[in-house]
């Protein structure tokens, strides 16, 4: 019977987790983590997701320091203010939301914020620790979250076989970084496979463990699956329903009806992968506290 992967209660495990810790923390050093998040311009889909890590950095004890500017901010507006939040100690853990607008440079205010606070895991100085195995690095929230839940439902994991189709640096190429190291949690045979690829199934025919974030419904369907594989869906897609054309509803980019069938196990879209981000990135703001509060001592 295939196995339907709970992200809500794997998240919900790891959010319990930050809450114990932080409030050891708390009782032990008088010291509150600090959560900056940054939201330039007023896009809905941002300010939604603003709210949620808001929401969560309140029910597991982080401080939320939240910074909303308009649209028409300046690039050396937004810099300045980054600067601010590198030097304060109460602030543990800075992110600023993406996409930003057209006039800012996105790679010059990501390499503006402190590596050691960059709760995202996407300043130049993480991306080569996440290469080289360093472990007191920052690791980009989705990876991290879809490494979580291989680890619980694919171990051991030492020399399986791991396909990912996509090639981002928001997921595909981290987890391919993070998943060949020589650790517990990974040391995989690891292949990427992208649209360059005339036949992706013959990539993904051979994975023991299969993560898709290819950013389109229905890339993967069940011929294109081995028996027995355990199946990461990153894909969200927001898709017509088929009972109401006027409504919609979110699916992967797997084709999860065919592909359950022959699955071990798989993440359903939505309550898969998805609630697993803000989750590490509280982690990773713990992480963030702890690696600073040590230094500072």
């Amino acid at each position: 019977m295939t196995v339907i992967i709970d992200g809500k209660k794997v998240a919900e495990d790891i959010r319990r987790q930050v809450r114990e810790e932080a409030a050891r923390l708390k009782e032990s050093q008088s010291i509150v983590p600090g959560l900056a998040v940054v939201l330039v311009g007023e896009d809905p889909a941002s300010q939604a997701y603003v709210r949620m890590k808001g929401k969560g950095c309140e029910e597991v004890g982080i401080r939320s320091l939240q910074h909303r500017l308009g649209a028409q901010t300046t690039q050396g507006e937004l810099l300045s203010l980054i600067g601010e939040l590198n030097r304060n100690g109460e602030v543990h853990g800075i992110l600023v939301q993406l996409p930003l607008p057209a006039h800012i440079d996105e790679k010059s205010v990501i390499n503006a914020i402190d590596p050691a606070k960059d709760v995202d895991g996407f300043h130049p100085v993480n991306v080569g620790k996440m290469v080289i195995g360093e472990e007191d690095g920052m690791l980009p929230c989705t990876p991290l979250g879809c490494q979580e839940l291989i680890a619980r439902y694919a171990s051991p994991l030492g020399g399986k076989h791991l396909v990912i189709v996509g090639r981002s640096n928001i997921v595909g190429k981290p987890l391919a970084n993070m998943m060949v190291q020589k650790q517990p949690r990974a040391n995989c045979v690891v292949t990427v496979c992208h649209t360059a690829a005339a036949d992706i199934g013959y990539f993904t025919r051979q994975a023991d463990i299969l993560v898709v974030a290819a950013g389109r419904p229905g890339t993967v369907s069940a011929s294109m699956v081995k028996e027995g594989a355990v199946i990461i869906d990153v894909g969200s897609n927001r898709v017509p329903h088929p009972d109401d054309p006027s409504r919609s509803r979110f699916v992967g980019d797997v084709d999860f009806e065919g592909v359950s069938r022959v699955a071990t196990a798989i993440t359903p879209v939505p309550g898969g992968v998805g609630p697993m981000t803000i989750a590490m990135l509280l982690k990773n703001t713990m992480k963030a506290c702890g690696l600073q509060t040590a230094v500072s001592r």
